[in-house]
């Protein structure tokens, strides 16, 4: 159930980042996924690294950090994803 919560949390992640970041990316959906689900724990990581704990409610604070983990995730690796297809499709041109 972790990892189906883990997919779900990934897909919402990466989705809101996508739309927050300007222009668009060439990803697919799949890797949008997976960029979300390493900015969650990106933002785990910063969370507990400045020091906050698990609280009794929702936990905005974490929630913004795994966001912002997620906006930087799917910005470097949209632009690593396109430098890769663009080296590829052009050594099929040549």
């Amino acid at each position: 159930m972790n990892w189906l919560w883990a997919i779900i949390l990934g897909l919402v992640l990466g989705v809101i980042a996508r739309a927050l970041i300007p222009g668009k990316q060439a990803i697919p959906l799949w890797l949008t996924v997976i960029f979300g689900m390493l900015g969650s724990v990106l933002g785990n990581w910063a969370a507990t690294g400045i020091g906050v704990e698990d609280t009794k409610g929702i936990d905005w604070t974490r929630h913004l950090l795994q966001l912002i983990g997620a906006v930087i995730v799917v910005g470097v690796g949209s632009r690593l994803w396109a430098m890769m297809r663009g080296r590829k499709h052009r050594h099929q041109q040549a």
